[in-house]
């Protein structure tokens, strides 16, 4: 399986609108690796993009895809559907409905009944717009999945955490965990044991943050994102064989140097940046 990181940020984009911090100059001046788009994954076997946040475009032009078929969303946080608006844009062709032409490819997407419900209630007094994609302009077909769903040969499951989905990869032997965000606490599944891979957001790096803040003990971010000790015992409890981190928030107020070097205190966790290949 080839995975590529489209997006490794947080809710907020790095560099960060208008901000002058040293970061957030870094990453305006040399863009990638420093700069970071909207938290995202791409499945190339199965042409399969993961969350469309805001900035998916500009993330899609800047990454190796050549074909979107299908798309999957984990929740309905803004920084990780309001981009959906790709839809048109990949499939959209008004010379053609000018002809009395609809869309004939639309593309296919899925996830758990929570979230589709959460994602049709999005809409405008003209009405939902997911309903327009899949009703009106055939750009897409929603399905929901309560467990698992194959794709050519590989198996995707879904596991719910509250509001949000972990989506579980396998071809073969091969497993890749992506929990990109909402997903603490981490539930208890044997379909986690033994993963080459866990891909995981929600996760507070570093004591000292952006600006020099430091979080209190009693601060409801310790109580709702993993620590990285917190993410070093999820890599044990299931004995997987490498972590990635994303989600990385403009908050943590490190670069991409600064993560190079965190790398080295670790054994197999790294941390995501836009465009990062996997191969498993």
């Amino acid at each position: 399986m080839k995975f590529e990181i489209i997006g490794s940020g947080g809710c907020v984009s790095l560099p960060k609108p208008l901000c002058e911090c040293k970061i957030c100059r870094e990453a305006r001046l040399k863009g990638r690796p420093y700069s970071r788009f909207g938290c995202s994954l791409f499945l190339h076997d199965i042409n399969l993009l993961v969350d469309t946040p805001e900035d998916i475009c500009h993330a899609i032009n800047m990454s190796t895809i050549k074909e979107i078929e299908n798309v999957l969303f984990s929740h309905t946080d803004p920084d990780h559907v309001l981009g959906f608006r790709v839809f048109e844009q990949l499939r959209l062709n008004w010379f053609g409905i000018s002809e009395g032409k609809e869309c004939e490819n639309p593309i296919s997407v899925f996830a758990m009944d929570h979230v589709l419900e959460d994602l049709n209630e999005i809409k405008s007094k003209h009405g939902r717009y997911f309903d327009y994609y899949e009703l009106v302009r055939n750009l897409i077909k929603c399905e929901s999945v309560s467990e698992s769903i194959n794709i050519d040969n590989i198996k995707i499951s879904f596991v719910r955490i509250e509001s949000a989905t972990v989506f579980v990869f396998e071809e073969g032997h091969k497993k890749v965990i992506y929990a990109p965000c909402d997903v603490k606490p981490f539930p208890k599944s044997d379909l986690f044991n033994n993963a080459d891979i866990l891909i995981i957001g929600n996760t507070i790096v570093g004591e000292t943050l952006k600006n020099g803040y430091i979080l209190s003990d009693d601060s409801f971010l310790k109580k709702d994102l993993f620590s990285m000790d917190e993410i070093v015992g999820l890599k044990k409890k299931f004995n997987i064989d490498k972590v990635i981190v994303t989600h990385l928030e403009e908050d943590w107020g490190k670069s991409f140097d600064d993560y190079k070097e965190l790398e080295s205190k670790y054994e197999n966790i790294e941390f995501a940046f836009d465009g990062m290949k996997i191969l498993v």
